[in-house]
């Protein structure tokens, strides 16, 4: 842990945050002031991230839909700053970013749940990206069979869709993509 993070006092800000230096052992997140510090990522996590993005990105072209798909990205919510593992944003919105990207750009925030991060992936991350009014919210989980709960943002909290492995779905909303969880873990 950085010493500006042990000398600080007080409520952090965004502003605090993205001025810390890097940290390549952990993901810093905030929330309602206070730090949320993650290790991060493992091999089987970023085996599975690196596909998922293969395959959001070669939906998204194949759709010609005006979006993007972006990994590790500092996102701004109403109370805090999160990084999810991927996004799906507004193409134009990330050609003019620098270092954070407002939720309103984002059209699917994706988590994929690790062991250190499972419960914040479950509870807290799905509530924060609703009250940011992301449409939609997806977690991923390896463990102990790879599945994926597709979740859509109705009346302000996310009603998921299971897909286990084994099963294709074939999504339409947001966008044309066909997938089965399995082929994340391969």
């Amino acid at each position: 842990m950085s010493v500006a993070v042990t000398e600080h006092s007080g409520p952090w800000t965004v502003d605090d945050v993205l001025a810390l230096p890097e940290d390549t052992r952990h993901r810093i997140e905030l929330v309602g002031g206070a730090l949320l510090m993650s290790p991060n990522p493992g091999v089987p996590h970023q085996r599975a991230s690196s596909r998922l993005w293969a395959l959001l990105d070669a939906a998204l072209a194949a759709s010609h839909a005006p979006y993007e798909v972006l990994e590790a990205v500092n996102v701004v919510v109403p109370d805090g700053l999160l990084i999810p593992d991927l996004v799906v944003v507004d193409a134009a919105a990330a050609a003019e970013a620098s270092t954070t990207l407002s939720a309103h750009d984002v059209l699917v925030a994706i988590e994929i749940a690790s062991p250190s991060t499972r419960v914040t992936d479950r509870k807290m991350k799905p509530s924060l990206y609703a009250a940011a009014g992301i449409p939609h919210y997806w977690r991923l989980e390896l463990e102990p069979g790879p599945r994926l709960y597709l979740g859509h943002l109705e009346r302000g909290t996310y009603v998921d869709r299971l897909v286990q492995a084994g099963e294709t779905t074939a999504l339409t909303d947001p966008f044309s993509l066909d997938l089965d969880p399995a082929a994340l873990r391969r």
